[in-house]
């Protein structure tokens, strides 16, 4: 495991192990309150992620009255590695005068300055100018100690505040610990061990706050903040050493690759009389907390404290998204969360601040909610009620600043509760049966909003009914009435934000067990038993075949009761009159007459396949056979089995699972074709039959002359392919592909192994041309399909190398994750204007 923030040690000593861990920084520094004026705004230094040319910093040293030894503190800008700051970029300060006490000192970013430093030595005669001397000599380790000191501050931060949550939870609320603590390390980025999950809860808070230096994951997203600390050959450099087994292969931060690069270089700095010790700057309101992993020393070599300050350059927000994009939400609900993840900093730092949703709906005025980002929830919450907004859906927009900047996060979708919309099934107005359970169904617009569902029986008994939401606008009630008594019952919905509920009044029937009758075709494996409160049956015989029951369904005043037969009844004749012995579970035997109906129509689908055009073999090969793809053209052979001779007057019907799309084939228009008295072939093409919209599970079955229906069988899945077009793909193995086509909102997602490890997800809203993709492995790449995600297909296109390319800016919500460096003159795909990218796994 990684030992992020130890790895700064190694940063600042001159060791004879490079590898060595040391002390973790817990040494509590000096306050430097500092201020940045921007224009005509000020923001105390928690909140500015980054700095400007021509800003003004106030920087006011906090030191104790009893300061025994006078610091010096020198503030000092950067213009890269390679160009040395002029000797006016350096400003002494005398911590001890009144002045400085009383007022701090101003100091204005320079132009063309890249970093900016703080020094606290101790007062020496030559200190200003050998500190001075020390950073013009050798600008480029300097530029690198303020990278790294940054980005660790950062880290630790997020580390902080993870183990500040579990600390409050684990006093104040033990039985919450377990879901705060998975909400906070997702949304700060923090390996947590599930195994302390196992041990007794007095010991579960250590547990999970052991090791803490290796728990900062590697923030992908805050690829947009690195760019401003690393350029160049620097960022080459870390991102070589952060895959490197010691620099935790990748799974953590990508700093620890600069930070042992640069320990052998700053061992030369150490004189006979400074040693630089490095400091990281926990910023909380105006103040740069400072922790420091050795005491300072006063003796020489007397120990100089670095401090870095916020990167000087432009800065961009890191890409904060919902966790399920598609989820709604309550706008009324008590404690309303929304799930956010992508951007640790937004949750450990105070750089986004002054957050609210902006809440809009048509034909009605807008409101914003403040918000605040709460890690133990997972998410932002509103830090007040959303009073009374507008019935139905709602767009919900998280605003606010991100430092100096306007900031826009993440959108959602709220809905408002509406009243007096839930109706009760036409099929369930007579549903309720006492002496059982029963299950209504209630529509209504949205169930995000219920709160409870409520009934009142005979005798003004109050029952809390339980339900579930199959899909959005529909409840599934139950009804518990085993002991209840005959009468009215009221159903009551209730709503977050609403006073009253939606009343439903139904009646409960006492109803005794009758039997209407039991109907089958001759032939059938199943029979349908109709009657009431047939839950009461047990098992059922006719002609010596034994009936065992199944699914019941309550339709209109009767129940349905599906029943299965043990044996064949191909023997029961047509029209004959039979009874059935049926016997309830409390021993009796009741009787019910039997309508027996001629066979119906049975095939037997005995081969399937697609025929493709063979001058143009497709690129994608399916990886399973049930896979139909829309542009080809089925052939499938069915034997008759009832009759034995496939009839001339016989269609065969073609549908999907839902019946939303279906096509007849007929031996009179060309479709079917007999192969012999017993089989025929039946051919179709799904896109001229169904069109372009048509996908998924498909069935077939045979239909008679009468119109009497055989059974289902299912057929296989119409899947739309994309337009796949060209390859192109750096030298590298290591770097990413562009893959062009049309229709690409087809793939959900692409990979390089069929084991799908990394895969590069598509966006269902997705319009572009050109994808970001995994590097082919022997010329293949590996696909998902919209139409069927569980299937792995396979991609065979020729790689074309990648020349330079300019590609659109990609309008998508959510970044992919950075790639690897590209080989020398070429541009990675995405670093300035990217193809459209999939979201990172």
């Amino acid at each position: 495991m990684r030992r992020g923030l130890q790895y700064l040690l190694v940063f600042f000593l001159a060791s004879s192990s490079l590898y060595a861990e040391g002390p973790p920084f817990d040494l509590a520094g000096p306050k430097v309150d500092v201020h940045v004026k921007r224009g005509d705004v000020t923001l105390p230094i928690s909140e500015t992620p980054n700095l400007l040319p021509g800003d003004r910093l106030w920087i006011h040293p906090d030191l104790p009255e009893s300061q025994a030894t006078h610091y010096v503190l020198v503030v000092a800008f950067l213009r890269g590695s390679t160009n040395p700051p002029p000797a006016e970029w350096f400003t002494r300060v005398e911590t001890w005068t009144r002045d400085v006490r009383a007022e701090g000192v101003f100091v204005k970013v320079p132009p063309e300055a890249q970093q900016a430093l703080l020094f606290l030595a101790p007062e020496t005669g030559g200190d200003f100018a050998t500190l001075r001397n020390a950073v013009r000599g050798r600008p480029g380790l300097f530029v690198r100690a303020a990278q790294d000191l940054q980005a660790a501050s950062w880290e630790r931060m997020r580390l902080d505040t993870y183990l500040d949550d579990v600390k409050v939870t684990s006093q104040f609320d033990p039985a919450a610990l377990k879901t705060r603590t998975e909400m906070a390390a997702r949304s700060l980025g923090i390996k947590i061990n599930e195994n302390c999950f196992l041990k007794p809860v007095d010991q579960q808070p250590s547990c999970l706050s052991q090791n803490s230096e290796g728990m900062v994951l590697d923030d992908t997203n805050a690829q947009t903040l690195v760019d401003q600390l690393t350029n160049g050959n620097t960022l080459n450099l870390m991102n070589q050493l952060s895959y490197t087994t010691m620099g935790g292969g990748g799974a953590y931060s990508a700093y620890i690759g600069a930070i042992v690069d640069t320990a052998r270089i700053l061992s030369s700095l150490h004189t006979a009389h400074f040693q630089y010790i490095p400091a990281l700057a926990l910023p909380k309101v105006d103040s740069l907390n400072l922790r420091l992993n050795m005491p300072p020393s006063f003796i020489n070599p007397k120990s100089v404290v670095v401090v870095a300050l916020p990167p000087i350059g432009s800065s961009r927000p890191e890409p904060l998204h919902p966790v399920h994009p598609s989820d709604n939400f309550c706008a009324m609900q008590p404690g309303l969360v929304l799930p956010s993840e992508g951007a640790p900093l937004v949750f450990a730092t105070a750089m986004a601040h002054d957050l609210f949703l902006h809440i809009e709906a048509r034909g009605t005025k807008s409101m914003d909610v403040p918000v605040t980002a709460d890690p133990g929830k997972g998410g932002l919450v509103p830090t007040q009620a959303i009073y009374a907004p507008p019935g139905g859906d709602l767009i919900a927009v998280v605003r606010g600043k991100w430092g100096f900047d306007n900031w826009e996060g993440p959108r959602y979708q709220l809905v408002g509760a509406v009243p007096g919309k839930w109706m009760l099934a036409a099929s369930d107005q007579s549903a309720l049966v006492v002496g059982r359970d029963d299950t209504l169904h209630i529509d209504g617009p949205s169930s995000v909003c219920v709160e409870k569902v409520e009934a009142q029986t005979a005798g003004n008994r109050t029952l809390v009914l339980p339900w579930k939401s199959p899909r959005p606008g529909a409840l599934e009630v139950t009804v518990p009435l085993k002991d209840a008594s005959p009468g009215p019952v009221s159903v009551a919905v209730y709503q977050f934000g609403l006073p009253e509920p939606d009343r439903l009044a139904m009646e409960a029937y006492d109803a005794a067990a009758s039997l209407e009758g039991l109907t089958l075709s001759a032939g059938d494996e199943s029979a349908l038993l109709k009657g009431t409160r047939l839950d009461e049956v047990a098992k059922a015989e006719i002609d010596h075949i034994e009936l065992t029951p199944g699914v019941m369904n309550r339709v209109g005043d009767l129940d349905e009761l599906l029943m299965t037969a043990g044996g064949s009844t191909a023997s029961l004749v047509p029209g004959k009159h039979y009874v059935a012995h049926v016997d309830l579970k409390d021993g009796r035997v009741l009787k019910a007459q039997v309508t027996v109906d001629p066979p119906r129509p049975q095939v037997m689908l005995l081969s399937k396949g697609v025929q493709n055009d063979v001058s143009a073999p497709p690129p994608v090969q399916l990886g399973s056979a049930d896979d139909i793809p829309i542009d080809g053209r089925l052939v499938f052979f069915l034997k008759s089995v009832v009759p034995q001779s496939f009839p001339r007057d016989e269609k065969v019907e073609v549908a999907s699972a839902d019946s939303s799309f279906h096509t007849m084939l007929t031996l009179s228009d060309g479709s079917l074709m007999l192969e012999d008295a017993h089989t025929a072939v039946g051919t179709l093409e799904p896109l001229a039959r169904f069109g372009a919209s048509a996908f998924g599970p498909v069935r077939v079955r045979v239909l008679s002359a009468d119109g009497t229906a055989g059974d289902w069988q299912p057929l296989g899945t119409l899947v739309r392919l994309p337009g796949f077009n060209t390859l192109r793909c750096p030298r590298s193995p290591a770097k990413p592909c562009v893959l062009s086509g049309t229709n690409l909102f087809l793939a959900t997602s692409f990979a390089a192994t069929p084991d799908f490890d990394n895969p590069a997800d598509v966006t269902p809203q997705f319009t572009g041309t050109q994808l970001a993709v995994p590097h082919p492995v022997n010329g293949i790449l590996y696909v998902k399909l919209r139409d069927d995600p569980a299937t792995v297909q396979a991609l065979t296109l020729p790689v074309t190398p990648m020349q330079m390319i300019k590609l659109p800016a990609a309008p998508g919500p959510a970044p992919a994750a950075t790639p690897a460096a590209p080989p020398d003159g070429q541009k990675t795909p995405g670093a300035q204007t990217q193809p459209q990218t999939p979201s990172p796994q």
